[in-house]
């Protein structure tokens, strides 16, 4: 019966890729679509100004009561997913329309960005006629009101009526709460048809339908200690010697494989080292006339697959094993978000795009590099229905004070995104 499903789907996409061209009503879409694009960006910089760093609980629920005052004036019944305390994180806003017309779709976007309060606030600025700076302007808020301005577009003649939308915008991608944060992400887009996530565009001419994940790991070396005239002698090589051993090693065996990466983010060492996981900071002390007897070292490890992550960890724990005279290492390794494999469906998703791209004179749609790209919200459901990523905003810079989005890209992204959901709901 899965098989049939599948079969099924995969024919009614191929039945939306050929012979289209923009019909009466999808023209009024993108005309009303440009009509309201001014009140789109003003939208935009009023979320942009309100700082929503994960950490900053009061500001992701701030700008999650902005986009869910949208989402009630289009229909959707929106609601806030709380999460335990003991998370520290804020929660999650969903929007949701139940119909019975054409594809239940599950739309991505995350409310909180990288900027928390203690960091310099950077208000959102008209640099010129194409390019805006702000905090989050591309990741992600100009994707979330992307969303919205799309939807608005389609609710504007009707095209919302008995479709089956669920939109959920997660408070914590930039740093997530673990598992528990993610259940009912998962529980919900497990009832669509597919999802579509609208995480950082790479123009016009490319979407995702693969991205690496990410997991973390913890490397602990224990050595003998004493006078450092008596390394590599009765005190063996010291703590710090096997650190370097090891990461050499990992940089050596493992660093030309394709789609993986693996980045050592923290190293401290010498007699005495104190690590608080909550504020990600170390502090050690030692001298140098002493055979440091500690190291810690703590990275991430980035992957295309379930198959390629466990590999890398099987052979990072091989070469740990093998221990230089009188140190003792140990690895551990902590999953964070799973990896979005690039498939055939997410790829028959890809030519949906591309066809409307062509029908809108925009050119050809390609896939883009899976190891161009970070970990997202779309890989925990990813292995679950067929996904695409990378539908937001353009722009320069993400992640750092010189964001920025691409003002002209970006109306035609959201025309893009309005004639999308219609095709697939019609």
């Amino acid at each position: 019966m899965l098989k049939l499903y599948v079969t099924a789907f995969f024919l009614s996409l191929s039945g939306l890729v050929s012979g289209q061209s923009l019909s009466a009503v999808e023209k009024k879409v993108l005309a009303t679509a440009r009509q309201i694009q001014p009140e789109t960006e003003q939208f935009l910089e009023k979320v942009v100004n309100v700082n929503s760093g994960t950490l900053n609980l009061e500001g992701v629920r701030e700008n999650g009561r902005l986009m869910a005052a949208e989402f009630e004036k289009l229909g959707f019944k929106t609601e806030w997913v709380p999460l335990p305390d003991s998370l520290g994180r804020a929660g999650h806003l969903v929007a949701t329309r139940q119909g019975n017309r054409g594809k239940k779709l599950f739309l991505i976007g995350h409310l909180d960005t990288v900027f928390e309060k203690s960091l310099p606030f950077d208000p959102f600025t008209r640099v010129n006629d194409s390019t805006a700076a702000g905090q989050g302007a591309n990741d992600m808020k100009g994707g979330d009101v992307l969303i919205i301005a799309a939807l608005k577009a389609l609710h504007a003649h009707g095209l919302l009526d008995d479709t089956s939308i669920t939109v959920y915008f997660t408070g914590d991608e930039e740093s997530g709460g673990g598992p528990e944060s993610r259940r009912d992400f998962i529980e919900r887009a497990r009832k669509c048809d597919l999802a579509l996530a609208f995480e950082g565009a790479q123009g016009l001419t490319h979407v995702t339908t693969g991205r690496r994940g990410s997991s973390s790991w913890t490397l602990k070396i224990a050595s003998r200690t004493g006078h450092s005239s008596r390394i590599f002698s009765d005190l063996g090589y010291g703590a710090i010697f096997e650190a370097a051993r090891i990461l050499n090693e990992f940089r050596r065996a493992l660093g030309q494989e394709k789609y993986l990466t693996f980045n050592p983010g923290l190293i401290v060492g010498g007699s005495d080292v104190r690590y608080d996981a909550a504020s990600a900071k170390a502090e050690t002390s030692g001298k140098t006339n002493i055979v440091a007897p500690v190291a810690l070292v703590k990275g991430d490890l980035r992957f295309i697959s379930e198959a390629q992550k466990e590999s890398a960890r099987a052979r990072m724990r091989e070469i740990v094993e093998k221990s230089l005279p009188l140190t003792k290492a140990t690895i551990t390794f902590e999953d964070g978000i799973p990896a979005m494999e690039p498939s055939d469906k997410n790829e028959n998703l890809r030519k949906v795009v591309d066809q409307l791209s062509r029908d809108m004179g925009l050119g050809p749609v390609l896939s883009g590099d899976p190891g161009a790209r970070g970990a997202g919200d779309v890989s925990f459901v990813a292995q679950y229905l067929p996904c695409l990523d990378g539908l937001g905003a353009s722009g320069r810079g993400a992640h750092s004070i010189e964001e920025t989005i691409n003002l002209k890209e970006y109306p035609l992204l959201i025309q893009r995104a309005a004639l999308l959901i219609y095709r697939l709901t019609k």
